[in-house]
């Protein structure tokens, strides 16, 4: 029997792009399967699109109104079924990922699965055919320290992983990040090759691929490392 999914999806200001990316996801979803949103203060008509499709598995909160990060944690905590995958609210889901990414998790020791994207353009222009090739995507809880390659609209995760990294730590420099390196420390986490989404670049989100500069670059490496050795110690308390 198929497992059921959730999809936890952090939206603001998502008018432009967000209807094709619903879309996309329902096709994804069989009765039982769930989409949360959750929108953060927003001043065009997001919360009006995505009420008007009308389907029961689409639940619409209230963001936190406190960034990207805590929004995403919001949509997450309000989740229940058994895999949990992440979407932002531009991309565009193929038809069969959802059906794909869950037979990774036959493995009862995959904790959390990364899946490659194609990068397009606002248009869905192909602007590259493997975001893992660009970015030299490798597992390892060193490697993602030094350089990430969780990217949180290309990952599903099992339900039992929010024990362990709800509620986020503070002063968290990367959701996608801090799920995927807690996913290492407690099981396996698996690479698929196939590009399951359209990783859609344009103006409003085209910083994120941007490099910071040095001192922001070591500042957030502390700030993981940090979460991550509080996280170990609390464990090892119990």
């Amino acid at each position: 029997m198929r497992k059921k999914i959730s999809v936890a999806m952090a939206a603001y200001n998502g008018e432009n792009y967000i209807k094709e990316q619903i879309k996309s996801i329902l096709v994804n979803l069989t009765e039982g399967d769930e989409l949360i949103v959750s929108l953060d203060p927003s001043n065009d008509k997001t919360s009006e699109i995505i009420q008007s499709f009308s389907d029961e598995r689409i639940k619409l909160l209230k963001g936190p109104g406190k960034g990207l990060i805590y929004n995403f944690e919001n949509a997450i905590k309000h989740t229940h079924n058994d895999i949990i995958f992440l979407s932002d609210q531009d991309d565009i889901w193929v038809q069969n990922k959802v059906d794909l990414v869950l037979k990774a998790f036959e493995d009862p020791s995959t904790n959390v699965v990364l899946h490659d994207a194609k990068i397009v353009d606002k248009n869905l222009e192909v602007l590259s055919e493997s975001f893992f090739k660009d970015h030299r995507t490798k597992l390892g809880v060193l490697n993602n320290i030094i350089r990430n390659s969780y990217i949180g609209c290309c990952m599903a995760f099992r339900k039992e992983m929010k024990e362990y990294i709800l509620p986020f730590p503070s002063k968290l420099p990367m959701h996608d990040q801090w799920i995927g390196l807690i996913g290492e420390l407690h099981g396996k986490n698996v690479m698929l090759d196939d590009p399951l989404i359209l990783y859609r670049r344009h103006g409003s989100n085209m910083s994120s691929t941007e490099h910071s500069n040095i001192l922001q670059m070591i500042k957030w490496r502390f700030q993981i490392i940090s979460a991550v050795c509080m996280h170990k110690r609390k464990c090892n308390k119990l």
